[in-house]
């Protein structure tokens, strides 16, 4: 680790300086939150990615907070951090090339990060030479005559059609060199964008083989129209077409796409940082309810508009942010259950530190009966609509409705599943194991002013440096969302029973 004796001196000694905030947040608390994110989210901490000396300067700050606000460290050997050892592979932009070489001799080179990108893996080869064919939706009775081919997919992300793993499926089967999936520019409520911060792909190193698949590429619809018409093809009318669920006419294209990748690997460590506010009933200490929030974010990437340090600021450093307020605030004043509050590593390459702590707790830290995570929360607009991520599965929902109702905030499951959100975030490896688990979004109503300052967030700053503190923010917004989810955790910390599953959710746990 880069950490300074593992410790909280270099912390104390830097003198963070605090961020700026908003003279329209009028009560202290919303002030404070504010403060606690922009030091989260300052260039001086890098974007906080996975295993960099930033994230490990963030991880230093927030257990020096918990230990101000009076929490317990729930680490390793009764620290405050949970070390995890991390395995990377990264293409890199110097010295890769791709270009599609027609018959007749034309050249289109692709930008790499830009309008083409793989997924790397550790077999990924050096170069690739091999023709190109375009099969639709990539499903098993599309793949004629793929083998030692390129094939370029649709990459459809509707409920019905191809997922990204049925056409990579469908593809090695059927024996291609590679796969090509073209963006879907139709899947408003997620565009696609670009260019992308890099291409890497994280593992926890702990002695299992490290994935193997074909190459794993992502291209622009730009990019793909642009293809398709050099080979007398409507690029635009077949989008179109995959984006209404039509059939789509498979084709070969007259040339061959040419690849070279230039590859960095690395090992690194990061850590979870776990601290426990200690329950007061002893008859409820074996029922502890876990808190979460990532604390990684992208770091240093492709420049947007000339800035390349992607910030994080509500991705993630804005709730990390509340877990501390919330630590804050009961500062010496326990619930009845233990509650742990986990800032977590490695979630924006793969949930890697929710995962590590699901399956490895600690003793400070052992496995909830609950988890409420924050996550995908953005306080654009008032707080009138709640999206709750497993609404349904357990009794968790009920509570959410008993506490947001009487607020005056309706409650709804989620209305956009394609997304996948509830697979995406850091309840997910504990409510696959059987916990029941609940997140949150700021909803909307479509064609409401709300909802387009939601799709402009997603545009324009999801993943992006310009997620940061110069984004515009609803404070009361924000203020209601405290109010709203500190009830929540003194309501399912305090409650006589711990959550249930509810009958009929499809995720419950079958004995």
């Amino acid at each position: 680790m880069r950490r300074v004796a593992n410790s909280l001196i270099a912390v104390l000694s830097l003198g963070f300086v605090a961020a700026s905030w908003p003279a329209s947040a009028q009560d202290a608390q919303t002030t404070a939150w504010w403060q606690t994110t922009g030091d989260l989210s300052g260039d001086d901490m890098e974007g906080r990615d996975t295993g960099s000396a930033g994230y490990d300067l963030a991880a230093a700050y927030v257990a020096e907070r918990f230990a101000r606000a009076g929490l317990s460290p729930a680490g390793d050997n009764s620290g405050w951090f949970q070390e995890i050892s991390f395995d990377e592979i990264a293409v890199v932009e110097e010295g890769t090339q791709l270009a599609v070489i027609f018959e007749d001799g034309r050249r289109r080179d692709l930008r790499f990060l830009h309008e083409v990108a793989v997924t790397p893996s550790w077999s990924i080869p050096v170069e690739i030479d091999a023709p190109i064919v375009f099969r639709g939706y990539c499903a098993s009775s599309d793949m004629a005559d793929v083998a030692g081919n390129i094939v370029v997919c649709f990459g459809a992300r509707r409920a019905g059609q191809t997922t990204g793993a049925e056409r990579l499926q469908a593809a090695t089967a059927a024996g291609a060199v590679a796969i090509v999936n073209v963006d879907d520019v139709a899947f408003t409520i997620e565009p696609p964008r670009w260019p992308l911060a890099y291409a890497r792909t994280v593992v926890i190193a702990d002695g299992s083989p490290h994935p193997q698949t074909m190459p794993v590429l992502r291209l622009s619809a730009d990019a793909f129209a642009d293809l398709a018409r050099s080979s007398g093809q409507d690029g635009e009318a077949i989008l179109s077409q995959g984006a209404r669920g039509e059939a789509l006419t498979s084709f070969d294209l007259p040339g061959r796409l040419e690849a070279r990748f230039a590859t960095q690997e690395r090992s690194y460590t990061s850590d979870n940082v776990l601290a426990v506010l200690p329950g007061t009933d002893p008859d409820l200490a074996d029922e502890p309810i876990l808190l979460t929030a990532h604390l990684d974010g992208y770091g240093h990437g492709t420049p947007v508009n000339g800035d390349g340090l992607y910030n994080g600021a509500l991705d993630d450093a804005a709730y990390v942010a509340t877990l501390i307020t919330l630590a804050d605030e009961r500062a010496g004043r326990g619930f009845r259950r233990p509650v742990i509050f986990a800032a977590v590593t490695g979630e924006e390459k793969g949930l890697w530190g929710s995962r590590w702590l699901q399956s490895h707790p600690t003793t400070g830290a052992p496995s909830p009966v609950a988890v409420l995570n924050l996550d995908q929360l953005r306080p654009l607009y008032p707080l009138t609509i709640l999206t709750t991520i497993g609404l349904d599965d357990s009794t968790l929902g009920q509570t959410t409705r008993d506490i947001a109702g009487p607020m005056g905030i309706q409650v709804r499951a989620d209305l956009e599943p394609e997304r996948g959100l509830l697979r995406r975030t850091d309840h997910w490896p504990f409510m696959a194991q059987g916990v029941p688990s609940i997140s949150f979004l700021f909803g909307f109503d479509p064609g409401t002013e709300a909802e387009a300052r939601y799709r402009d967030w997603y545009q324009n700053r999801y993943h992006a440096p310009q997620d940061d503190m110069g984004t515009p923010i609803d404070f009361q917004a924000q203020a209601d969302f405290h109010a709203f989810w500190f009830a929540l955790v003194e309501a399912v910390a305090d409650a006589d029973t711990p959550p249930r599953w509810s009958p009929d959710s499809p995720l419950r746990p079958v004995n």
